[in-house]
């Protein structure tokens, strides 16, 4: 039976969200197409209908891993100012929600210990993703006359990751949200917001 290209482009798709949870889970290394491609409700014979490789797969995941960062960022700055944009992002970040969520929340939180295992190729994507990340707290802090916007950017980001991290390390629930807490009124004070927060 042959199907016409926006179903190819759903199964396309479907694959590619059951991947991106599996490798939020488990890491890329640990993934097995079989596990994924039954997870997406499909056969394994079709995976190749889709992708050359498994690396193709997770190249395909961490794309689509970013695009749903992008969309959450976009979600919590839209339509309000740079000052109330960074700050309601901040507070989606270091949330205990977000915090609980790996198997949706923020690639990089989620990867961070298995980037040095990946190829070249899956390391420059995540750098990429870093990167635009970084340039949109970046064009914020600029609107804010942040003198250094780029490098508070990027320690912004580096903050907001090893504060995630940390909370999920964290066993217990009140510490875990002690550490978030912290960090969140850390960073805003840091970068003058927290007169608005």
């Amino acid at each position: 039976m042959r199907y016409d290209s926006e179903h190819k482009q759903k199964t396309h798709l479907k694959v590619v969200k059951a991947a991106a949870k599996a490798i939020r889970a488990e890491g890329p290394h640990r993934i097995g197409v079989a596990a994924v491609m039954a997870d997406a409700g499909l056969t394994h014979g079709g995976f190749y209908a889709h992708f050359a490789s498994k690396d193709d797969l997770v190249a395909a995941a961490i794309e689509h891993m970013f695009e749903e960062s992008r969309e959450r960022l976009r979600h919590e700055t839209e339509d309000r100012d740079p000052r109330e944009a960074l700050i309601a992002y901040i507070d989606f970040y270091l949330s205990a929600k977000h915090r609980d969520s790996r198997r949706s929340g923020c690639p990089l939180a989620a990867l961070a210990s298995d980037l040095p295992r990946l190829a070249p190729g899956l390391r420059a994507r995540f750098a990429k993703g870093a990167q635009r990340l970084a340039s949109a707290f970046s064009e914020l802090l600029s609107k804010l006359d942040h003198n250094e916007a780029t490098e508070e950017a990027n320690s912004m980001l580096a903050e907001l990751l090893g504060a995630l991290s940390l909370a999920r390390m964290e066993a217990n629930t009140e510490r875990s949200d002690a550490i978030l807490a912290a960090s969140r009124q850390q960073l805003k004070r840091r970068l003058a917001l927290e007169q608005y927060a």
